[in-house]
């Protein structure tokens, strides 16, 4: 029964903790719906070299678009001109992040994490696009590059459709997933004791690649990675390693791999994973020895997070939109 309580606890205290910036990332979330278009995406996007991925990364990093609403979007990119570096940067850099998710890991892992994890995310997204595109035909461009943007059908005031995406179709999207983060989370902490892992694996190689492994094949969003993430901490695993796992767990799963052989080839497809798995080692191992100096570790929030009236609102009003956006609507 004291297991049990723990897990309970241990998921309503995660909640509490990550409903505040979640419900404020929704918002945010729903303006940036209004003032960057899937048109504007379309539009800058063509072309070969290092621009087409810079951009792309530049347009990836705050959309707030889960592992699975990527696919998609990234096809119909592919379709209207978009290179296959630029494709790849934004597959990579896009799934990663999004204002929702970034809030959600400065609650719950701090501010350092938050700035590594955005920095990491664009980084990696460039990089990959790069690699794709120095193995890609010069040529690249697909015949629909030159037909016009799509208007897409958008019907009531901004004010509408901005509540509509943020409050109902973005949690919609990742709601289950979420939930499911939650309450790994909770199970983690609550079977698995503190720092329990700190004498196995800890700061060491092993965990990374651990982490790596668990990543790559595994379907995570951005949003439910980062309770999963902060269990795996509180257990004992380093920073660095937990990075590895908010990389590539958003960033590849078998869906993303399986359409990116579709769309940008077999060989590119090798590229990008090798190049994603050695950004995300690479920045594990540049977290893990900053985050000393910089105070990582006591960031991260841990059972004895405060929990007020205020924040148990924000909670109960969480809990709402969710379950709200997964009651099936007429269309």
């Amino acid at each position: 029964m004291n297991v049990v309580f723990k897990i309970l606890s241990e998921i309503w205290s995660v909640t509490v903790e990550m409903a505040p910036y979640l419900l404020f990332g929704f918002f945010m979330a729903g303006i940036l719906s209004q003032i960057i278009s899937k048109d504007f995406v379309r539009r800058h996007l063509g072309g070969n070299g290092w621009i087409g991925p810079l951009k792309a990364a530049l347009v990836g990093v705050p959309m707030p678009i889960c592992s699975c609403g990527v696919i998609p979007l990234a096809a119909s990119l592919r379709e209207h001109g978009a290179s296959r570096g630029a494709t790849a940067s934004f597959l990579a850099s896009t799934p990663q992040t999004g204002v929702d998710s970034l809030l959600i890991t400065y609650a719950l892992l701090g501010w350092v994490f938050a700035v590594f994890r955005a920095a990491v995310a664009f980084l990696s997204g460039i990089i990959c696009g790069v690699a794709v595109s120095a193995v890609s035909p010069a040529d690249d461009e697909t015949e629909e590059a030159q037909k016009p943007a799509e208007n897409g059908g958008k019907t009531g005031s901004v004010f509408v459709r901005m509540f509509r995406y943020g409050f109902i179709t973005l949690p919609g999207n990742i709601a289950k997933a979420v939930i499911l983060g939650i309450i790994i989370s909770g199970l983690i902490s609550g079977l698995v004791p503190e720092n329990f892992f700190a004498g196995y694996l800890g700061s060491s190689p092993v965990a990374m690649l651990a982490m790596l492994l668990i990543g790559i094949p595994l379907y995570v969003c951005s949003s439910a990675s980062v309770p999963i993430a902060l269990a795996f901490i509180k257990a004992g695993i380093s920073p660095g390693a937990a990075l590895v796992f908010l990389i590539t767990g958003p960033a590849t799963n078998a869906a993303t791999l399986t359409t990116l052989w579709k769309i940008i080839g077999k060989k590119q497809l090798t590229v990008f994973l090798v190049t994603l798995a050695f950004c995300a080692l690479f920045a594990g191992w540049l977290m893990n020895f900053y985050s000393p100096k910089l105070g990582v570790i006591e960031q991260v929030c841990h059972s004895e997070c405060r929990t007020d009236w205020l924040n148990t609102v924000w909670a109960i009003l969480l809990l709402i939109t969710l379950i709200n956006s997964l009651i099936p609507r007429r269309t």
